[in-house]
């Protein structure tokens, strides 16, 4: 696993061990980030379930402002910081080592500005993206036409409410990819 393009480009990246993480597979991030190029430079940027950062840490490489970071697992938050130590990278990174939702909590009452552009690679077991997406717009952290890059098992999907417009869809083999628009001016479905 390495960065692919951007200040960083070709950098190898720590993963961590064991089967609890699941690392976006080269080619499939090379496709992410030739679709939402446009929304990369000088995003701020969130990666839900980071695992390694490999998302957060390729966005801050191509550009991005800076990177919040979250995960629960012991492993994957110290392979996160060896990452951002190697990268160099502490200044504009974050991270939040709890659960999804105490990290929504968290940020919410820390005042946390709203991001540009979002990942949600959970573990293939957790479908209740959609839950996710509102969570993230109900603590208002999303800014107008965030860029939600939702990622999934093939067929497996909990569809966010009628706040997020979807863009593009993208198929991998047993991956899949959606890409949404948030708009705070759309209802909640």
């Amino acid at each position: 696993m390495h960065i692919i393009a951007g200040e960083r480009r070709g950098a190898q990246l720590f993963a961590p061990k064991g089967m609890d993480t699941r690392p976006t597979q080269a080619k499939v991030k090379e496709s992410l980030f030739n679709i939402i190029q446009v929304y990369v430079p000088q995003a701020r940027v969130l990666d839900l379930f980071s695992g390694s950062g490999n998302l957060a840490l390729e966005a801050i490489s191509r550009g991005a402002e800076n990177a919040v970071m979250v995960d629960m697992d012991r492993e994957a938050a110290a392979c996160i910081r060896r990452n951002v130590d190697k990268l160099r990278y502490g200044e504009c990174t974050r991270l939040y080592k709890c659960d999804w939702r105490q990290a929504v909590s968290q940020m919410k009452a820390a005042g946390e500005k709203p991001f540009d552009l979002v990942f949600l690679d959970p573990p293939y077991r957790m479908l209740e993206l959609g839950e996710m997406c509102a969570a993230l717009a109900d603590a208002h952290l999303l800014a107008q036409d965030c860029m939600m890059v939702l990622e999934h098992r093939t067929g497996e999907f909990d569809r966010p409410d009628g706040r997020f417009e979807e863009w593009k869809e993208r198929t991998y083999a047993d991956t899949q990819i959606h890409f949404y628009l948030y708009s705070n001016d759309a209802e909640g479905a």
